[in-house]
């Protein structure tokens, strides 16, 4: 008796018995008609997944149908450039005696087509003055005209002129050697120029053969058994195509009437037509009688299996459990420096290490989020300040040069205004390399600047080939320090003279040479300055030419830089290679 009083005070005790009471009997009672409840429910949802499926794929196919007809309407995207309006618009003129379609010769338009989609197995124009046929194919072979159906397709788009019609499911055998299943998108070319009139004027006609393997993509998205069948259906009761091969209209109709068969639909508004699913009902719901069986013989086994397990569990889950969700109370709360003990290696042994985990984790990650973000703030700033400098100093630069013009002090305004786009040139850390024209542009900047600081006795002379391209790319800030040193050593001591700037174009690249009348140099001269280029250990006073040398050579590869003549008296000149852009 008191063994029994000791058991009743128990919460393991209590735990089982309610356990037994409250879950096991009610779980018999209530498993058969939950059993059919759900087997109700998993009819009705297959069948709502289905139809769902049916409809996405209906939306897609009609999607695809769509693009096709945008593809075709690419001919009435008319571009010309420096045309008269009815020149633009008179596609008569342009197809008749230009033989072009939007600007472009009615093969490379009709390549266009057939290359803008992999589905897309020819294209054909057929000219309405003439009757003469425009084609490309996607394999290059060759069409026999007399077995295009052009006059009893072109019969069927009298009707509705305007409007793009399509074709049904047939064989492109008209190209020699092919059998391909394909159906065609046609499209009439009507021209808009002049007066209205109640019939449109049909200049030609656009024919697209489209690959039936276009429907495979669209197929794969439903799992269909052996006996399902999916089909696509115009409004005339055409078949575009069926997964159970080439059936004719009235296999298909009575196919669709058998009571075995679930029957779902969706419209294809752009073909007038459906898309249809017929989906074997043993087939669909086979698995679900095996699974019902499953759950009875399911719900025996747990039955025995909560009895026996259920009070084990109690017992050695609650206990930890319990502390665990005390000490997730002690962390809502904000403590995060306390940690459970971990007293075993079974699960809840890893649950409390990775509870502790998280929680160090959590830590860490709100120290490094607070640290992340006082950076970040930083760096904002400090992209903020690089932005104002040079924003300030272009227009205190302007300010200036406003007042010498104010002034009339056109030559001071003129030199600031240099500086100006010599440091916004200079100032922007964006690009490595620029095209020639905006290279020689800041060259003629700075030597406007040197020509006024030397009266005028410096001349720059450039001489661009024409077969040289001004928006060739080259390296940034590579000419300017070769002109300083050509000004500094070369003409600075015989007071007056002229350096010269040569592009060129030598094989596959861009041979730029600068050169002066200056004073020269002499061979030993030459050799070290020409040994200090390739040699890091050598010393030398050229600090500007060794540093374009090293870019470009870092840049571009060692097979180019720079290279240094000259003969004394005579002048100087620097060879610059840079290859040339595919």
């Amino acid at each position: 008796m008191r063994f029994w009083r000791l058991l009743t005070k128990s919460i393991f005790v209590k735990f089982a018995a309610s356990f037994i009471l409250v879950g096991l009997i009610p779980l018999f009672t209530l498993s058969y008609f939950s059993v059919q409840i759900f087997s109700g429910y998993v009819e009705r949802y297959t069948t709502s997944n289905l139809q769902q499926m049916v409809m996405y794929m209906s939306y897609n196919l009609n999607s695809a149908f769509q693009q096709y007809n945008d593809i075709s309407k690419l001919m009435y995207n008319v571009r010309y450039e420096g045309l008269s309006e009815d020149i633009k618009q008179n596609q008569t003129f342009n197809v008749n005696e230009l033989e072009q379609i939007n600007a472009t010769p009615i093969d490379s338009f009709l390549k266009t087509i057939v290359f803008s989609d992999n589905y897309i197995t020819g294209a054909y124009f057929v000219r309405a003055a003439d009757g003469r046929i425009y084609y490309q194919e996607r394999e290059n072979r060759g069409i026999r005209s007399e077995l295009l159906p052009i006059r009893e397709w072109r019969d069927e788009m009298s009707s509705h002129p305007s409007q793009a019609a399509i074709f049904p499911t047939h064989q492109d055998s008209y190209f020699t050697g092919s059998k391909r299943e394909v159906f065609t998108l046609a499209r009439n070319l009507i021209d808009t120029s002049g007066r209205l009139t109640r019939e449109p004027k049909v200049v030609g006609t656009l024919f697209l053969d489209i690959d039936t393997v276009m429907f495979n993509q669209f197929l794969n998205e439903l799992y269909l058994g052996d006996r399902d069948e999916l089909v696509l259906i115009d409004g005339q009761d055409h078949i575009y195509f069926s997964n159970q091969g080439n059936r004719t209209k009235d296999e298909f109709l009575s196919g669709s009437k058998d009571n075995e068969m679930l029957v779902l639909s969706e419209d294809i508004p752009f073909v007038n037509g459906q898309l249809i699913a017929m989906i074997h009902r043993a087939g669909l719901f086979e698995q679900l009688l095996s699974a019902r069986a499953t759950v009875y013989i399911a719900i025996l086994i747990c039955s025995v299996a909560l009895i026996v397990m259920g009070a084990w569990f109690s017992r050695r889950l609650a206990a930890p459990i319990r502390k665990l969700i005390q000490q997730m109370a002690v962390v809502e709360s904000g403590r995060l420096d306390s940690m459970l003990a971990v007293n075993s290696n079974d699960e809840i042994g890893r649950l409390t290490q990775g509870f502790n985990r998280m929680v160090e984790r959590l830590r860490v990650h709100i120290d490094e989020a607070y640290v992340a973000q006082i950076k970040q703030k930083q760096t904002e700033l400090n992209a903020l300040k690089s932005q104002i400098r040079p924003h300030y100093l272009y227009n205190t630069l302007e300010v200036i040069r406003m007042n010498a013009v104010d002034k009339e002090a056109d030559e001071v305004a003129d030199m600031i205004h240099s500086l100006s786009n010599q440091l916004k040139y200079v100032i922007d850390y964006g690009e490595e390399r620029v095209s020639l024209r905006r290279e020689l542009e800041h060259l003629h900047d700075y030597f406007y600047i040197i020509s006024v600081r030397y009266d005028n006795k410096y001349m720059l002379c450039c001489d661009v080939a024409p077969d040289v391209e001004m928006d060739w790319p080259i390296l940034k800030l590579c000419l300017q320090p070769i002109v300083e040193n050509a000004i500094q050593h070369g003409l600075r001591q015989k007071k007056k003279g002229t350096v010269g700037i040569t592009a060129e174009k030598r094989e596959k690249d861009l041979a730029i040479t600068i050169y002066d009348d200056g004073v020269g140099m002499d061979r030993e001269t030459l050799i070290r300055i020409n040994d200090s280029l390739y040699e890091p250990s050598a010393p030398s006073k050229s600090i500007g030419l060794k540093n374009v040398h090293e870019r470009i050579r870092s840049m571009y590869g060692e097979n180019y830089g720079l290279s240094v003549s000259s003969q004394k008296n005579i002048g100087t000149s620097v060879l610059l290679c840079f290859p040339i852009p595919d």
